[in-house]
């Protein structure tokens, strides 16, 4: 397997800003998405690379879905509560904190998910 760039050995060889790179990098996984080419991952043993290897696209799937699941709670913790306890029979706020507790439900699932 053909090693892969780290973030910043990106940013040195297209001689582009950082947020060029995060934007580029956006548009290749649109791009690869829509003609169904191996999904662009990062790793930290191997940089960015196109990945077809099941087990490695799993790792790194739970992964992502650990961070965004933190990110929820995070939000739901920080922000939603105390915007209920603001306005406790708001429909936004009760909308809201139903459809992100049934989220993070379900992200728990997959993160606690393993083939082992």
């Amino acid at each position: 397997m053909s090693a892969g760039l780290a973030f910043g050995q990106l940013v040195r060889a297209s001689a582009l800003s950082k947020s060029q790179v995060r934007a580029g990098l956006a548009c290749l996984r649109d791009i690869i998405a829509e003609r169904n080419w191996p999904p662009l991952i990062w790793s930290g043993a191997g940089g960015y690379k196109f990945y077809s290897d099941p087990v490695e696209l799993q790792v790194y799937e739970v992964a992502v879905i650990r961070e965004k699941l933190t990110e929820i709670r995070r939000f739901i913790a920080g922000v939603l509560a105390p915007h209920a306890v603001l306005q406790p029979k708001g429909r936004w706020i009760k909308h809201l904190n139903t459809q992100l507790g049934s989220v993070e439900s379900t992200l728990d699932v997959i993160a606690g998910y393993s083939d082992a």
